[in-house]
């Protein structure tokens, strides 16, 4: 130490702050790499040529090349740059990865000092803080697959996906249990064949299915030593695996499914990627849940609407039943108000709204007494008056059942006039609902061609001609038009309407 504060005798303070701060490996350089003192810690001079042999000699025969080389490199920068100059560089020591830090830094007279400090532990954190941050971004996007998706396929895919990029293996796929508890293959990736996408395995059989059986990870460290199943298809030998894994997916209690991974070299798995792996078949369970549930609630969903439906219908065929006179009357409107609103280009939503209130359209006559809607003769003011109220029955009695929602528009509204001179409320134009103006002129063409007792049926091309009439008056003019080509169209293709 003497010697290395005669050399420098202006920066002793300097330099004892220096060694304090870099314990490592110091040099004293001049300006050609020629080594003219040092200190050196026994952690990192082991990793170089015996200490003993520094001085004197140029920094070129004592650091391993790539790091002389820097060390050259950045002194030449010294006569063009000032300050501090660093970078780093690693050597494989005994079989493992060192990092080490490197800095020059200038002092006096033509000298430098070059610190060398081993930096693995910080380089090791680093890694770590950058794994765990790419795990972070893997299962933000595993979650965004999972709420934004209603495609298990997809989300599985995602799934997948991250699986072999964070757990750096060759392959993995995701087997389901069916409804018969038989392991069938749903997804795969990394594979060069197909054979695995075969896969139909008893609860028990086979490595996934003991998984399932046992309800644990299974690992087989090399699928090339002792029987597996794997070993018995020619073309999963083709696939060269090693290591093996598979893991349960379990969600609220219940194995739906097994994931499995495979590699092709064996694995030496730290706790911290069995971690990851099991947290990633946690994600996995959870988009197999949310998959279940789905397509339970659609399958209860669509048991829910067609018993709507069906009991629609129903009523429907009741007051059909009770009137025999309009029999069939419902089911014509239906379909020609159906074949009017895709002319108009309204969407298939609104067109199931259409269909059920076409059905219910006249529902609220269930409430007008037998004397008078059934009476074969003329109607008094008062009966009619009476006639007139089935829209406000109809809509009592269907505005509480929220599930029909818009289709009320129409057993509601079907008698209001474009000029306003309908009932029940004298709405006219626009503020009808866009489906009771659609209907009213349906519903205007089939009563004028069907029989009624109080007068015959009128003939097609004379109703046709009153609803041209009636645009503007009765009817909605923008609608009028298209109806118009409809029934031209229909007759050319035979149609009764």
């Amino acid at each position: 130490m003497d010697m290395l504060l005669d050399k420098l005798p202006s920066a002793s303070t300097q330099l004892n702050a220096v060694l304090q701060a870099f314990p490592d490996l110091l040099f004293i350089l001049n300006e050609n790499g020629i080594i003219l003192d040092y200190k050196a810690s026994d952690s990192v001079a082991r990793h170089f040529n015996p200490p003993e042999a520094f001085i004197g000699r140029p920094i070129g025969e004592v650091l391993p090349r790539e790091l002389a080389n820097s060390l050259l490199n950045a002194l030449q920068r010294t006569k063009t740059e000032r300050g501090t100059l660093s970078f780093e560089y690693s050597l494989i020591q005994a079989g493992s990865e060192r990092w080490f830090e490197a800095r020059l830094v200038p002092s006096s007279a033509g000298q430098f000092i070059a610190v060398i400090r081993d930096a693995t532990r910080h380089k090791l954190a680093e890694e770590t803080i950058k794994t765990q941050l790419k795990r972070m971004g893997a299962l933000r996007a595993i979650d965004l697959a999972i709420s934004s998706s209603l495609d298990l396929n997809l989300a599985l895919s995602v799934i997948l996906s991250q699986v072999t990029a964070q757990l750096s293996v060759d392959a993995a796929d995701i087997l389901l249990l069916n409804p018969q508890n038989i392991l069938e293959f749903k997804n795969g990736l990394g594979f060069r064949t197909d054979v695995l996408q075969h896969t139909r395995l008893q609860i028990g059989d086979g490595f996934a299915g003991m998984a399932v059986l046992q309800q644990k990870v299974i690992v087989v460290p090399d699928l090339q030593h002792g029987k597996t199943g794997f070993l018995s298809s020619p073309s999963f030998s083709d696939e060269g695996f090693r290591a093996y894994y598979g893991l349960p997916l379990i969600a609220k209690g219940r194995v739906r499914g097994v994931m499995e991974i495979f590699h092709r070299t064996p694995l030496h798995p730290d706790n911290d990627w069995l971690d990851f792996m099991e947290t990633l078949a946690g994600q996995a369970a959870i988009a197999i849940e949310n998959a279940m549930l789905l397509r339970e609630l659609q399958r209860t969903n669509f048991e829910l609407t067609l018993a709507y439906n069906t009991t629609i219908e129903g009523w429907s065929r009741a007051l059909d039943l009770r009137d025999r006179d309009t029999e069939g009357h419902t089911e014509r409107v239906t379909d020609m108000a159906i074949k009017l609103a895709r002319r108009l280009r309204l969407s298939e939503s609104e067109l199931v709204h259409i269909r059920r209130g076409s059905i219910l359209h006249d529902i609220g006559k269930m409430a007008i007494p037998d004397s008078i809607l059934l009476k074969p003769g003329p109607l008094t003011e008062e009966e009619w008056e009476m006639i007139r109220q089935h829209p406000r029955f109809a809509f009592e009695l269907l505005s509480p059942i929220s599930y029909l929602g818009r289709a009320v528009d129409i057993p509601h509204f079907h008698h209001e006039k474009w000029d306003g001179t309908g009932y029940p409320d004298e709405l006219r134009e626009n503020q009808i609902p866009l489906h009771a103006r659609l209907f009213a002129v349906i519903d205007v063409f089939d009563a004028l061609t069907s029989h009624r007792p109080y007068r015959n049926a009128w003939t097609r091309q004379k109703a046709i001609d009153y609803v041209r009439d009636q645009s503007g008056k009765h009817f909605d003019p923008a609608i009028v038009p298209e109806f118009l080509k409809m029934m031209e169209i229909g007759k050319g293709e035979g149609q009764t309407f």
